[in-house]
């Protein structure tokens, strides 16, 4: 199974996974049923533009406006990240 998104995939977080504050060590996770990975910041970023509706492309690009990083770098980041996700089910997407 290929895990790399096309410019045109929209990821979604799957049912029963989501992004929530830890209130017990502060900061952000992805929790889903029986696992959590804590969030940094560029994690926290990523998942923020993660509605289903939006096309990894488009993704990258605000994340490289709102930075003024370049969008190839920007891409290659997004991409290991939601690779990672994908391997472990945290993340879905949509052609």
């Amino acid at each position: 199974m290929n895990l790399v998104l096309a410019p045109t995939d929209r990821p979604y977080l799957p049912r029963g996974v989501r992004v929530v504050e830890d209130r017990v060590r502060g900061g952000r996770v992805l929790l889903a049923p029986e696992k959590a990975i804590a969030l940094d910041a560029i994690g926290d970023a990523i998942l923020g533009r993660v509605t289903g509706a939006a096309s990894f492309a488009e993704i990258v690009a605000d994340l490289a406006a709102t930075y003024d990083a370049p969008e190839a770098q920007i891409s290659e980041d997004v991409q290991r990240f939601m690779v990672g996700l994908r391997a472990r089910m945290f993340l879905g997407v949509k052609p």
